[in-house]
């Protein structure tokens, strides 16, 4: 079977990790790095903590809670490395191809500093490991070692290791620890404690409870490491397989690990030797002063060495795809060396950066950052895993499936548990991450962002939401009126007025629908020009923050395509309910078209607008200008409400409405008290000071009073009905030549103001 799969290359990379690289590597090193960072430093030194503080029901809560993130993650990690080829990043790769290379690269440089910054962690950690030394020689000697002693040689050493010799030393120092810790593990579980003999076991010991999300904050860094294999994608050899399997036996093994490390503590210890020993571990086990102690300095070697192997290959992918705003460090970062293209410039500047780290010594607060970028990551990749199963693009097709839900659990719970770990680092991180999206953003405006993906799923909500629109409406003389307008025009080039109108209708009340006419017969040719002229608008909408949607037409006539044109379904969901016709005041050739087509939108039970464009710039301070006559009663509240909804645009923020209005001498105070009636029942910001009434005489026409009074006006508003057009055709929108933008109004029928 054959899959098409259409590139963006506008946002491709500028070339991949796929470069003649030799991939070395299978399954065991996925599961090895992910299982020995998940049994890390806080499984020997704070687990025993969170047992004796909330006994073992309440730890057993805190293990399903925190897997509640690890699994979904873990399921779908393995969901997307089976549906397209991984490269080299990891879960870099795997975001920046389903999100964007600008919301993958925000991530990514996240994500590798929280994996470089791990690296210290796990080597301070490591130091724990020679408590028996430092303790020996500040009683023997009085001498207080700083832990540097030991963490700052290791980390040089450590980092030697893997610029000399890469990640092949690497997986193979991995395996001899992983030795060292399972059997640490494992002896733990064969030791006996007096304890253990002369007390009773509590099987559904639980207490604190109180305190139940301070100890939370602490041990969830337990379970954070199910991804740290994934990081290898660039050296394994089938992805697709390695990754899935390789994370979801890690992942499943450790939750079971660390509930029967939990039953073991608690019965081995009492509670309170549990929170006050960090290295309770080692009087449980046998030769536990021995084997605890270099199972923790497996645990947290082997951690580092997880780390130091990944964050070098997640910067490597990300200067690859030029993320950086200097074309000499990409190049420099995403140097490799030999078969393996190993990364030794990221190597390099990984350990330099992880030094920094170590030489001070302490990083329990960087700690709570790094487990809030975890957190962004884990819940990215469940967010990507649902908005694709959601979005049913037909191009994912995994291998391997989740489930909707639980990917959508997994991005709740890791955006719920940051907040809940520590509200401060989460605003922290989220507000860090959102200023470094907006930096690449800024740098790389050619790339896709937050679109790459929601689009499927914005297309699967519109569609629903259309059809069930549909299914639920009702007859219209019971909802409540709002404009859907749809506008023809072939002169989109010419005059953008027609478009402003659309604009300011679309903008918080309304819809707006633009169409450009190309007047010609369907053909190869035409369809490609049309294609052009729809993205050059699509850009201009894009600069001026319209919400109005843009298509093309192309038919053989202005009245072919305004028959075709109130036949389309609205985008909105809701029917078009009214069109908007347009032409130029200087030059009103197109103005017959209009006026012939008339009757055929009116058969279509549409309300007409019709916008007469002056050749100047719209004076939005001066306000819109709305005129009543005697003989377009029914054509007042539409154009009362299309002033109302004009208005609420920011460009019309510092202007008011006026309303004009002809009568006879005694009239005119039954005139304006109905339309401060108008505006007083519909709740309208106008002013009653605005409503002005002027004397009808036989010697001065309409269209000298509004030539005469409005002259100034920003926009101007006039009626019209049915008998005028028929009798004066197109002189009805002409003499107005005083004024600039004319809009006249037909509706089809009253419109409530209540």
């Amino acid at each position: 079977m054959y899959g098409l799969r259409i590139v963006n290359l506008k946002d491709k990379p500028v070339k991949t990790l796929m470069t003649a690289t030799k991939k070395t590597f299978g399954t065991a090193p996925v599961f090895f790095t992910a299982i020995s960072t998940i049994l890390g430093a806080i499984l020997f030194l704070r687990f025993g903590y969170a047992v004796g503080t909330l006994g073992f029901l309440g730890t057993a809560l805190i293990i399903l809670i925190g897997h509640m993130v690890s699994i979904p993650t873990a399921l779908a990690i393995s969901e997307l490395a089976t549906n397209e080829k991984v490269e080299g990043g990891g879960e870099y790769f795997i975001i920046s191809r389903s999100f964007g290379l600008n919301i993958g690269a925000t991530i990514g440089i996240a994500l590798y500093f929280s994996q470089a910054i791990s690296v210290a962690f796990y080597i301070i950690a490591f130091t724990e490991a020679f408590s028996p030394l430092f303790d020996y020689v500040r009683e023997h000697y009085n001498l207080i070692l700083p832990r540097q002693v030991i963490s700052i040689p290791s980390m040089i050493l450590l980092a030697w290791l893997m610029i000399k010799r890469g990640a092949n030393i690497g997986v193979k120092a991995l395996y001899l620890v992983v030795v060292i810790l399972f059997t640490a593990i494992l002896l733990f579980f064969l030791g006996k404690t007096q304890y253990q003999e002369l007390h009773q076991y509590e099987a559904f010991s639980m207490r604190n409870m109180d305190r139940f999300f301070i100890v939370l904050a602490i041990v969830f860094p337990a379970f954070t490491g199910m991804t740290a294999g994934v990081g290898l994608s660039g050296d394994l050899k089938n992805p697709s397989r390695s990754i899935p399997i390789g994370t979801i036996a890690a992942t499943v093994s450790g939750m079971i690990i660390y509930f029967f490390i939990a039953w073991k503590m608690n019965i081995s210890a009492a509670p309170d030797d549990l929170v006050g020993d960090q290295l309770i571990m080692a009087r449980i086990a046998r030769y536990g002063n021995i084997v605890v102690p270099l199972g923790l300095a497996a645990s947290t070697i082997s951690s580092a060495l997880g780390s130091i192997m990944v964050a070098p290959r997640t910067l490597q992918a990300l200067a690859t795809d030029q993320s950086f705003p200097s074309r000499g460090v990409n190049r420099f970062l995403s140097k490799g060396k030999g078969e393996t293209n190993e990364p030794v410039a990221a190597t390099l500047v990984t350990s330099l950066l992880a030094l920094v780290f170590v030489a001070l010594g302490s990083i329990n607060s960087v700690a709570q950052v790094i487990t809030m970028f975890f957190m962004v990551t884990y819940g990215s990749m469940c967010l990507i895993s649902f908005l694709y199963h959601f979005g049913a693009d037909p191009s994912y097709r995994p291998s391997f499936r989740s489930r909707w839900y639980i990917s959508l659990i997994g991005f709740l719970m890791a955006l719920g548990l940051m907040f809940k770990i520590n509200t401060l680092y989460a605003f922290s991180a989220l507000i860090l991450i959102s200023l470094i999206y907006l930096f690449v953003t800024y740098y790389h405006k050619d790339r896709r962002g937050f679109e790459a993906i929601f689009q499927a799923a914005f297309y699967q909500v519109n569609r629903n939401l259309q059809v069930f629109l549909q299914q639920r409406s009702k007859s219209s003389k019971f909802g409540r009126w709002r404009p859907s307008v749809v506008c023809i025009s072939k002169d989109s080039f010419q005059r953008d007025k027609a478009f402003r109108l659309l604009t300011w209708l679309s903008y918080r009340y309304g819809f707006g629908t633009y169409i450009h006419l190309l007047e010609d017969y369907f053909s190869v040719q035409t369809k490609e020009k049309a294609t052009n002229q729809h993205k050059l608008l699509i850009k201009k909408s894009e600069t001026e923050r319209s919400n109005v949607y843009i298509d093309t037409l192309i038919s053989p006539s202005y009245t072919s395509a305004i028959a075709q044109t109130i036949q389309l379904p609205g985008v909105s969901g809701m029917e078009n309910n009214m069109i908007l016709f347009e032409y130029d005041k200087t030059n009103p050739e197109n103005l017959l078209q209009i006026t012939d087509n008339y009757s055929l939108v009116r058969a279509g039970d549409y309300d007409v607008l019709v916008l007469g464009s002056g050749p100047g710039p719209i004076r939005y301070k001066n306000g819109i200008h709305i005129w009543f006559s005697p003989y377009d009663q029914e054509n007042t509240n539409l154009m009362i409400l299309l002033g109302y909804i004009i208005s609420g645009h920011p460009d019309w923020h510092k202007s008011s409405i006026r309303l004009f209005a002809v009568s006879g001498e005694a009239e005119i105070e039954k005139t304006k008290s109905e339309l401060i009636s108008k505006i007083e029942t519909g709740r309208l910001p106008i002013s009653k000071k605005n409503v002005e009434i002027l004397t009808k005489t036989e010697d001065i026409s309409f269209k000298k009073l509004v030539n005469t009074h409005s002259s100034d006006a920003g926009l101007v508003m006039c009626g019209f009905v049915a008998s005028q057009l028929k009798h004066e055709k197109e002189k009805l929108f002409l003499g107005y030549d005083a004024v600039g933008d004319i809009l006249f109004v037909n509706a089809r029928n009253e419109k409530a103001l209540v």
